[in-house]
């Protein structure tokens, strides 16, 4: 079993930092550890997330990608001790490994309730560049202006997919994308004014 991180203090406290930094300032992007092993097709980045995040209470949904990926499932669970749920809609945390090919649209997902809108499902994105791709202009909570967010690869209607769950505040996904070493997020509370290529 390829081990997790190599100081799981420090390591988890800085990618946690990391990842509450993204949330806070949507559209920015955040250096994180995510140099470790990992069976593929995790990438280290998702690897790190989950490690930080992830634990016995929280159910994780895979996308096609990564569940016929045996050790995929079993390193979560070993090191997160996390249960794999086959219901996207009762996943605390969805593992995207190609979110252009096989990102379900956002109803499959738990938005939660006006009640407890924390108990949604949060989607966590593997992607090549934080830094490269069609421009994503967002504003909200946490923007000063607008904040431009460069990610590939990503569903080309991912503009209207968030405008949509903007819709539904507080109500609503949070996605957090992340790239090898580096990661940002898109909080139900962004919207989108326009998108660039």
């Amino acid at each position: 079993m390829p081990a997790g991180f190599a100081n799981p203090v420090l390591s988890a406290q800085a990618t946690f930092r990391a990842v509450l930094n993204a949330l806070a300032r949507p559209g920015g992007v955040h250096p994180i550890a995510g140099a470790m092993e990992v069976p593929s097709p995790l990438s280290p980045g998702a690897a790190a997330i989950a490690l930080t995040l992830c634990d016995h209470d929280t159910p994780i949904w895979l996308d096609a990608g990564l569940r016929p990926a045996d050790a995929v499932a079993a390193w979560l669970r070993f090191h997160c001790g996390s249960m794999i749920t086959d219901d996207s809609h009762t996943a605390a945390f969805a593992l995207v490994s190609k979110p252009c090919e096989q990102l379900p649209p956002f109803d499959h997902f738990n938005p939660g309730t006006l009640d407890y809108p924390d108990r949604s499902t949060t989607l966590i994105l593997q992607v090549d560049s934080l830094r490269a791709g069609p421009a994503l202009a967002l504003t909200g909570p946490g923007i000063q202006d607008r904040q431009i967010l460069q990610a590939s690869p990503l569903p080309p209607d991912m503009g209207e997919r968030l405008n949509s769950n903007r819709s539904m505040f507080p109500r609503g996904i949070d996605l957090i994308l992340v790239s090898a070493d580096e990661v940002a997020a898109l909080p139900r509370s962004v919207c989108i004014e326009r998108a660039e290529d």
